[in-house]
């Protein structure tokens, strides 16, 4: 089965938007003015460290400066010894439920544990923006810019989603179309994996040829919108200065960066962000007695290029910027955004320009600078304090001891934050009777949420149509679809419909006894219902006449566990319920659906 596997990779139920999301809980009110005195302030402006006092009036910077005065009756927060910084921003993450942490809150702790006051979320699909802003807006949480994922057809990132979860693209034409079609989920940023190199380590996948990847951009700075890109090897990174994309998203590592690719690159003012954090070198493969199998040298090989390209490319004048791939792998929320600065160091940065990275520099590469990524007035209060010295010794960026986001107080300080903050999920809506009865011509459910094709991950996968039929009789409308089976070990596909909105909230199904729906088909199919726990699967046959199928939970086992061992079924949990077929390779299946929902 992949549909719980495309569950876990697209964020299913575990994640505001900047410009989008309401600030109910980080808002400040009007009125209230807090001045921290005593602190060295690292402005990064550029400006040397100096002693001096920020005045912040309803969540912005009113005064900075060695000589503010107080105003009165205002909060003093006396900072003596400790360096005030503006917040961290983080241009790469993947609120995954795979990552560490792994459920939307917690992930939110861990950035403001670690000073990240704004961090771009590469990893929803758009259909969940909007209630995912929701929910960020009533927690303690850094701001969240979602950004929309577009592909090519068999590239990085079309090898696990559907077309509603990344777009899939290989034409001028059809790039211009898709950034138009996201505008309705007013997404922050877009993400193109333009590269299709996979390390040397696995096939090389599709990649995104200049015509497609500048018209992407081109479109997407009509509405607002810079573009990062997954870039990683040396061709690729011309192109996309050629193309026009505003920040490199990933480290160069199939070799060095030459001088007129660096030129390139630094002409046409993109920016670059290469993820140390996510390639850095483990232990067993550092020092002396360090491993020595071919694919730790080919590690190796690759960082020593990640290394070269960033300091030749800042030394050249090329913007760096903060980015970690966190959620993905081993990189963890929050304290990799720290790591990667301290990584920019080890890679021959100062800790001053490792610091700017991540700060000012940062707020450059996302068109934020008016608004953030610096201590001046105007600015928003996103501002942290910190015990030591950083632009001296980097690794001072770990102790943290208060932070700020829009002048609130959200940890340190013997902050109590709301009970969202403590939660691993949202509460669960009670279960609807009907899920989707297939009359809607929009590609929407009955509970006007998106339906989704699931197929194999890989390269090559499965092809799934849909389309709504006549029901016989007259009796309205139904779901066909049809798959052709890819050319693969146990290749699948089917249709999966959300429970509720970008299947960000569960529902309580624990009234009902079962799933039902009216179908038919030939043969064997899977009944799919997807938990926030795992994947629960239970075999029916379909007849080429249509009947009524009624599955008890009880049946349901789980085929594939969302984190650790297999779940045990509660039925308050589910976010997706839909019809999947199994087939040899190579094998075409069909099937018709009505009146899916429960009894």
């Amino acid at each position: 089965m992949a549909s719980f596997r495309k569950m876990l990779v697209a964020g299913t139920a575990i994640t505001a938007g900047l410009g989008w999301a309401s600030q109910s809980v980080l808002a400040e009110p009007g009125g209230e003015v807090m001045a921290i005195t005593g602190a060295t302030i690292f402005d990064a402006t550029g400006r040397d460290p100096y002693r001096g006092t920020v005045v912040v009036r309803g969540g912005r910077i009113e005064a900075v400066g060695a000589d503010v005065k107080v105003p009165k009756g205002a909060k003093v927060v006396r900072a003596d010894g400790k360096a005030l910084l503006p917040g961290f921003i983080d241009v790469h993450t993947h609120w995954s439920p795979s990552g560490s942490p792994g459920t939307l809150p917690q992930i939110a702790n861990a950035y403001l544990a670690s000073g990240v006051t704004t961090v771009n979320d590469f990893h929803q699909q758009p259909e969940a923006f909007a209630p995912r802003r929701a929910w960020l807006a009533d927690i303690f949480s850094p701001h969240v810019n979602f950004v929309a994922r577009m592909s090519t057809p068999g590239g990085h990132g079309a090898d696990w989603g559907d077309t509603n979860t990344t777009k899939w693209v290989a034409t001028a034409e059809s790039a211009r179309r898709e950034v138009q079609a996201l505008q309705p989920y007013k997404p922050d940023y877009i993400k193109a994996f333009a590269d299709g190199w996979r390390y040397g380590q696995l096939p090389e996948e599709s990649s995104m040829n200049v015509e497609t990847l500048a018209a992407l951009a081109d479109e997407a700075h009509k509405h607002g919108q810079r573009v990062l890109t997954h870039t990683v090897t040396v061709e690729r990174g011309k192109l996309a200065a050629d193309a026009g994309i505003d920040v490199i998203a990933h480290s160069i590592q199939d070799g060095v960066l030459d001088a007129e690719a660096i030129a390139r690159i630094k002409k046409a003012g993109t920016f670059y962000a290469p993820t140390l954090a996510i390639y850095q070198l483990k232990p067993d493969e550092m020092g002396p007695g360090r491993k020595d199998d071919a694919a730790t040298r080919l590690r190796i090989r690759k960082y020593g290029f990640a290394e070269e390209n960033v300091r030749n490319l800042h030394a050249a004048g090329v913007t760096i910027a903060v980015g970690t791939d966190a959620g993905i792998g081993g990189a963890k929320h929050g304290i990799s955004t720290l790591q990667e600065m301290e990584l920019l160091v080890a890679a021959g940065l100062t800790p001053k320009a490792a610091l700017l990275a991540g700060t000012s520099n940062s707020a450059l590469a996302l068109g934020l600078a008016g608004d953030r990524g610096t201590i001046e007035k105007g600015k928003r209060a996103d501002i942290i304090l910190v015990d030591g010295k950083p632009w001296e010794t980097i690794g001072d960026v770990e102790k943290i001891d208060r932070v700020y986001v829009d002048g609130k107080l959200v940890h340190g300080g013997g902050v109590k934050p709301p009970a969202g903050n403590l939660a691993t999920t949202l509460p669960a809506l009670p279960a609807a009777a009907l899920i989707d009865d297939f009359e809607r011509a929009d590609g929407r459910s009955s509970l006007d949420t998106l339906r989704l094709t699931d197929m194999d991950g890989g390269v090559e996968r499965s092809s799934v149509v849909s389309n709504r039929v006549t029901h016989p009789g007259g009796n309205g409308s139904a779901l066909a679809f049809a798959v052709q089976m890819s050319l693969k070990d146990k290749p699948e596909g089917g249709v999966l419909v959300p429970l509720s909105r970008g299947s960000v909230r569960p529902v309580d199904a624990r009234k009902f006894a079962g799933v039902r729906l009216e179908m038919r088909g030939a043969g064997s199919y899977l009944l799919v219902v997807n938990t926030l726990a795992g994947e629960f699967t239970a075999p029916v046959e379909a007849k080429e006449v249509w009947s009524e199928l009624r599955v008890p939970f009880t049946a349901l086992v789980a085929t594939r566990p969302g984190r650790g061992e297999a779940p045990s079924w509660r039925g308050d949990d589910l976010v997706q319920v839909g019809i999947v077929v199994q087939r040899e390779a190579g094998a075409s299946a069909w099937g018709e659906i009505d009146n899916l929902g429960f009894y």
